[in-house]
């Protein structure tokens, strides 16, 4: 399957630099699957496509702030001088570090990418503010890297303190204090994300109840979204790819009502891949584990009877989510309808159902 047949064109001037002021004025495309069709909405309307027996399913992880900025300490650098005047550049450099996930149960270890990589070899530290350093122990590909954190404090706590929320490359500005705020689900609880589940940034408390008057029940699910999310696909055939591996959580209770509904309506293609991956791994029970599930046109989905979920890049495994649900045609086809039509795209934009 050749990845060329999942891109699109869109004009720059349409992906979403800022929020809404109103998390629930977004525009809503619904794609009906049935009938090969779609209708211009709002976000309000969703209730409406919702009743007794649906189970919206929500991903409750929380953004922290996992962008750092520091500066090399220099381990592996020649004494300043004449033969080595660029050492004092070479220190003063600033090293961007974006965490994605604790490999210790203390969360002093952690996968990490780091730029610039080439120059941040294994033994190599970096000191951000308020004291803290890391060391890089691992280097892997594509400028991944493993930190040690060389401290006795949580390392999550300092992060809150000098981190900054991590933005999406697409939206060309720097985070503000509001977006603490705004690049956070209402509902998000279990710290431990890279990016937001951006489906649900939409979703009010009033639209969560105004749900559940229509008699659909609610259940969370936790993946921490990381690299396994947002990284690019490399190579030109669909086949043979292989995504990185995220953590999720499924409690008991929250399986219990999944289980218990006629339609499970996920919000976002993390909240469908984690219950996909608890189907392929015995059903909706209580568990708790890693998952690398890459959905492409073919998966024969088990658990998802409808999503709701962002407009997301060309190219992108999210993509190929969308069309593995909707169908390619139907799916490319709404996109172009929705570039024609000037809805917002990406993760502060608008977003599209499909039942």
């Amino acid at each position: 399957m050749d990845l060329a047949a999942f891109d699109y064109a869109l004009p720059e001037d349409l992906i979403a630099q800022t929020p809404l002021a109103d998390r629930a004025a977004s525009r809503m495309l619904v794609v009906d699957r049935a009938a090969g069709r779609w209708e211009d909405r709002q976000f309000h309307d969703l209730p409406g496509y919702l009743g007794p027996g649906d189970c919206l399913v929500l991903n409750d992880s929380r953004v922290f702030p996992a962008r750092l900025f520091g500066h090399r300490a220099g381990v592996h650098a020649l004494p300043v001088g004449r033969k080595n005047p660029a050492r004092l550049e070479y220190l003063t450099g600033e090293v961007e570090v974006l965490l994605l996930r604790p490999v210790d149960s203390a969360a002093k270890e952690w996968e990490a990418l780091v730029h610039p990589g080439k120059k941040m070899r294994v033994g190599e530290r970096v000191t951000f503010g308020e004291g803290l350093e890391a060391e890089v122990i691992a280097r892997r590909t594509f400028g991944e890297r493993t930190l040690r954190f060389l401290t006795d404090r949580d390392v999550f706590r300092a992060v809150e303190q000098i981190g900054h929320i991590p933005l999406p490359p697409y939206i060309r500005r720097q985070d503000e204090p509001d977006d603490r705020e705004r690049y956070q689900t209402v509902f998000a609880r279990e710290p431990g994300s890279a990016a937001a589940p951006t489906a649900g940034l939409h979703f009010t408390p009033e639209v969560l109840e105004t749900c559940r008057a229509r008699g659909a029940d609610v259940a969370f699910v936790t993946l921490h979204v990381g690299l396994g999310t947002f990284q690019p696909i490399r190579g030109e055939q669909v086949e043979g790819q292989m995504l990185h591996s995220e953590r999720y959580r499924i409690t008991a209770e929250n399986a219990a009502r999944m289980a218990a509904a006629r339609r499970l309506v996920a919000v976002g293609t993390t909240s469908v891949r984690t219950i996909e991956s608890a189907m392929l791994a015995g059903g909706l029970r209580e568990s708790n584990g890693d998952t690398n599930l890459f959905i492409y046109p073919g998966f024969q989905f088990r658990a998802t009877g409808a999503m709701l979920t962002n407009f997301h890049l060309p190219r992108t495994s999210l993509l190929l989510l969308v069309c593995a649900f909707a169908g390619k045609d139907l799916a490319m086809a709404a996109y172009r309808h929705a570039v024609e039509q000037s809805y917002r795209f990406y993760s502060y934009g608008d977003c599209m159902l499909i039942v």
